[in-house]
């Protein structure tokens, strides 16, 4: 919730879905479908958007972990990389679906997937500090 001036807006990154990616793939049992639904509307209330629409993304992306988090945690860094690109590229398409609903699309649709492109690069960082978070404070 950073300010950042006009231009940078677009490309900031979706931290927020990037973390719930993590964790729904390294601890299923503890990051399920509802508390991605509940981190989803806070997103919603705190970035003023429509109730819901970062909700459903979050939960559809933690339903398809869930169902493969055992095949993209084995993943190597890259491939898993490419793999959290496009379910940021499916979030941001029900966000961008969401935003048609009411009339709110952006002036520039390809600029709206940017925080994807940052999600390549930024998965292997956020990946291994989040992996020595959980190694230390042992949670499973």
């Amino acid at each position: 919730m950073l300010p950042l001036p006009d231009w940078a807006r677009p490309f900031r990154p979706d931290w927020v879905t990037l973390v719930a990616i993590y964790w729904a793939m390294a601890t299923p049992r503890l990051f399920g479908m509802a508390f991605a639904w509940i981190v989803g509307l806070i997103l919603d209330v705190s970035q003023g958007t429509l109730l819901g629409q970062h909700a459903l993304g979050l939960v559809l992306i933690t339903y398809i972990i869930t169902l493969q988090y055992q095949r993209i945690r084995i993943a190597p860094l890259g491939q898993q990389a490419l793999i959290v690109t496009a379910l940021l590229i499916l979030k941001q398409t029900i966000v961008l679906w969401a935003n048609g609903l009411v009339n709110r699309l952006p002036e520039h649709p390809l600029i709206f997937y940017a925080p994807c492109l940052f999600g390549l690069f930024l998965w292997p960082w956020i990946f291994i500090i989040l992996r020595d978070i959980r190694r230390r404070f042992s949670i499973t």
